[in-house]
C-alpha cells in the first residue's frame, strides 16, 4: 500500500509539471506569434528617440493669390545631454555662440533628460548661428528645421490675420480661428540609443512633416493696399483716437477689404501692448453711427410708402421740439421748404425726426432689428460686437426722434455696412465672410465657403430708389467731395458727437462716409469713420469724404468698373474744379497745344516745337488746372 501511494504522487506530479510545461509553451506561442508586433513597437520605444520636424503652417491668399501669411525655415537647438561627453566645453561653446550666460546654458547641458529642446534661446536661430553651431561637430547636439510664421506686407490686414506664437500656434485673428485647418502635422527624425542615451549604431529614420491647409480669402489685396494707405494717411493728417475702414460686396457679403488704426505688425506682436492686439475695430467698436444711419430710416420710410421721398415736402427751420427737446438742424436758419429726397441730400436731422414721427416705434424699429442692428452679423471672425439698442418700453418720443437720425443708439461698423448693403442691392440682407475656401496642399478644395442669405428687408424697388436718393447726396449733396467724374457714386456723410457717462462731449466726434460704386448697380459698399480727428473741421463732408474718393479711385481700378452713362450730374460750387475733356494735341505746335489746353497746366518736356506725344490721352476727363505733359520734337527729326 506504502509503495503503491508513492507511485501515485508521482504521477500526478508529473502530471501537474507537464500541464503547467504546457501552459508555459502555449504562453510563449501566443507571445511570439499573437503579440510579437505590439512588444516589438514597445521595445523599440526604449531604444528609440524622436527629433521633432516642424511642419509648416498652411499659407493665406488674397481672391487673386497674392500670399498674406508665409513661412520662413529656421532652425532650433536641441540636446541629447547623455551623448554630450565634454559637458563644460560644450556648455561654454554654446553660451557664447547663443549670447547667454554660461550658468543659464548649464542647466540645459546638464538637464537630466532623454532630450532637451533649448527654449526660447535655442529658437528661430538666425543661418549664421545655426551655421556656427553646427560647425562646432559636437556629438549630442542637434540642429533641427522649424518653420516661422511670416508676413510678408507686415501690418497690412493684422487684426483678421491674427499672429502666431513662438510654438507655430495661432493666437488671435484667422490664425487662431482656424489653426486646426492651419497647422499641420510635424514630422520627427527618429534615432537610436541605450538605456544611458548612448547613440546605436543604426540608420535614423526620417518622417516627413505635413504642411497645414491654405486658406483663401475674399480680401482684394489692390483694396486692401488702398485702405491701409489712406488710414495712415489719417493717422498722420488727423492723430484720430481710432480710424477704421471696410469694403464689402453687397451682392454676396464678401468682405474685400478691412483696416484699423491703431494696427501692429505680426512678424513683431511681441512688441505691442494686449488693447491693441485684440482690438480688430470694424467688427467688434460700438458707437452711436450719426447721419449714416438715416439711409436705414429713409429706406425704411420708403418701404412703409409714408413718403414720397420726390413730391412731398417739409419745411426746415433749424430745430424741433420734441417733449420739451430741442432738436437742432446742423444748419442754424434751417433748409426752409424741400423734398424729402432733399432732407437726405441736406443731412437735416429734424426732417428725419418726422420720418420717424410718420414710422412710429414699432416700425421704425422693427426694421432697424430686420437690417441686423442689434445682433452680431455671423462673420467668421472672433470677437465681434453687436451694439446696443433701446428695449422698446424705454422709448418714448424724444429716443424716437433721435433713434431717426442715428443718436441714441450703439451699432459695429460691419452692422452698418450690411445694412447699406441690403439697401442698394435689392433690400437682401446677408452675413459677411472672409473666409473663401481650404485647399490641400494640391490646390484642392476641402471646404468652400459661400453666401450665407438672412432675410428679405424691403422691396427692389425701394432699393432702386435709395440707390438713385444716395446718389443725389454725392451729386448735390453732402457727398459732393466724393463725385467721380463718368462713375455713378452714391453716399451718405455721417458726423456723431460721442458722449461719455450720458453727457454729450465737446469737439469730439466720429466722422464718418458711407460710399456705393457703382449706384446704379453696386460692386462694393465703402465705410470709412475716424474717431476724434483733430485739426479740421467737425464736418465729414470736409474729412472723410475726399479721403472716401481716393479709395473709390483703387475699388475702380481693382474691380475693373467701367464708366457708367445716366449719372446724376454734380450741382457744381464756386470753389469746385470744373471737369474737362482733354484735347488732342499730337502734330500740334507747342504754340497750337497752349491754346487747346489753356484749362490744365501743361508741362513739356524735350526739343522742338512739334507735340508727338501726350499724357493723359485725348478725351480723358481732368479737373481744371491738372497737369497735361506733351512731349515735344523739332520739325527736322
Amino acid at each position: 500500500m506504502f509503495f503503491k501511494s508513492i507511485h501515485k504522487r508521482e504521477k500526478v506530479l508529473f502530471l501537474g509539471t507537464s500541464f503547467c510545461l504546457f501552459l508555459v509553451i502555449l504562453k510563449v506561442f501566443y507571445i511570439q506569434v499573437f503579440q510579437y508586433h505590439k512588444l516589438s513597437i514597445l521595445a523599440s520605444h526604449l531604444w528609440s528617440r524622436d527629433l521633432e520636424v516642424e511642419a509648416d503652417r498652411g499659407k493665406i491668399y488674397d481672391r487673386n493669390g497674392i500670399i498674406l501669411a508665409d513661412n520662413l525655415t529656421t532652425t532650433s537647438l536641441v540636446l541629447i545631454p547623455n551623448q554630450i561627453k565634454d559637458k563644460k566645453v560644450t556648455t561654454k561653446a554654446l553660451a557664447s555662440i547663443l549670447n547667454v550666460s554660461y550658468e543659464e546654458m548649464k542647466k540645459h547641458v546638464y538637464k537630466n533628460t532623454s532630450i532637451e529642446r533649448v527654449h526660447p534661446e535655442g529658437r528661430r536661430l538666425s543661418y549664421k548661428v545655426a551655421e556656427k553651431i553646427a560647425d562646432l561637430k559636437i556629438e549630442g547636439v542637434y540642429l533641427v528645421k522649424e518653420a516661422k510664421r511670416y508676413y510678408p506686407y507686415n501690418d497690412l490686414l493684422s487684426h483678421t490675420l491674427g499672429y502666431v506664437g513662438i510654438d507655430n500656434q495661432g493666437l488671435s485673428g484667422l490664425e487662431l480661428l482656424y489653426d486646426d485647418y492651419l497647422k499641420g502635422e510635424n514630422g520627427a527624425i527618429q534615432y537610436f540609443s541605450d538605456a544611458h542615451g548612448n547613440k546605436i549604431t543604426k540608420s535614423d529614420v526620417y518622417k516627413a512633416p505635413t504642411s497645414g491647409m491654405d486658406i483663401h480669402l475674399t480680401i482684394d489685396f489692390q483694396i486692401q493696399k488702398a485702405l491701409e494707405r489712406e488710414i495712415s494717411n489719417i493717422e498722420k493728417m488727423f492723430t484720430p483716437n481710432n480710424a477704421l475702414a471696410i469694403v464689402v460686396n453687397p451682392k454676396n457679403g464678401e468682405i474685400l477689404g478691412m483696416a484699423s488704426y491703431p494696427d501692429f505688425n505680426p512678424n513683431e506682436y511681441q512688441k505691442y501692448d494686449t488693447s491693441v492686439l485684440s482690438r480688430n475695430l470694424p467688427i467688434w467698436f460700438s458707437y452711436e453711427p450719426g447721419s449714416t444711419f438715416k439711409i436705414v430710416t429713409m429706406a425704411s420710410a420708403v418701404e412703409e410708402g409714408v413718403v414720397d421721398i420726390f413730391k412731398d415736402h417739409f419745411y426746415d427751420s433749424g430745430k424741433v421740439t420734441v417733449d420739451g427737446s430741442v432738436l437742432k438742424c446742423w444748419k442754424t436758419q434751417g433748409h426752409g421748404n424741400q423734398t424729402f429726397l432733399e432732407v437726405l441730400q441736406n443731412s437735416c436731422n429734424p426732417g428725419f425726426v418726422k420720418l420717424g414721427q410718420l414710422l412710429g416705434k414699432e416700425r421704425l424699429f422693427s426694421y432697424i432689428h430686420d437690417f441686423g442692428f442689434g445682433e452680431k452679423t455671423g462673420i467668421d471672425l472672433n470677437g465681434e460686437g453687436k451694439g446696443i439698442l433701446f428695449s422698446m418700453n424705454q422709448i418714448g418720443n424724444v429716443e424716437l426722434a433721435t433713434s431717426a437720425f442715428g443718436q441714441g443708439i450703439s451699432v459695429t461698423p460691419l452692422q452698418q455696412v450690411m445694412a447699406v448693403s441690403a439697401v442698394v442691392n435689392g433690400g437682401y440682407l446677408y452675413s459677411p465672410y472672409i473666409v473663401k475656401s481650404i485647399s490641400n496642399q494640391t490646390q484642392n478644395n476641402i471646404i468652400e465657403y459661400h453666401t450665407k442669405f438672412r432675410r428679405k428687408v424691403i422691396s427692389s424697388e425701394t432699393s432702386a430708389i435709395m440707390r438713385l436718393a444716395l446718389e443725389h447726396v454725392v451729386a448735390k449733396g453732402g457727398g459732393k467731395s466724393a463725385y467721380i467724374e463718368g462713375y455713378r457714386i452714391g453716399g451718405k456723410t455721417g458726423t456723431a458727437q460721442k458722449s461719455e457717462n450720458g453727457v454729450y462731449l465737446v469737439n469730439n466726434y466720429i466722422m464718418s462716409f458711407m460710399a456705393v460704386v457703382p449706384a446704379n448697380n453696386p460692386e462694393a459698399v465703402l465705410y470709412l469713420a475716424i474717431d476724434n480727428p483733430k485739426n479740421t473741421a467737425m464736418l465729414s463732408s470736409y474729412t472723410t469724404t475726399p479721403i472716401a474718393r481716393r479709395i473709390l479711385l483703387d475699388i475702380i481700378t481693382a474691380l475693373k468698373i467701367p464708366e457708367q452713362e445716366g449719372e446724376v450730374v454734380k450741382d457744381f460750387e464756386w470753389n469746385d474744379k470744373i471737369p474737362y475733356e482733354v484735347p488732342n494735341v499730337i502734330g500740334k505746335t507747342l504754340q497750337e497745344a497752349k491754346k487747346l489746353l489753356y484749362s490744365f497746366d501743361m508741362v513739356v518736356e524735350g526739343e522742338g516745337d512739334i507735340v508727338v506725344e501726350q499724357s493723359p490721352k485725348s478725351s480723358t476727363m481732368l479737373e481744371e488746372g491738372s497737369k497735361v505733359r506733351v512731349y515735344v520734337k523739332s520739325k527736322s527729326m
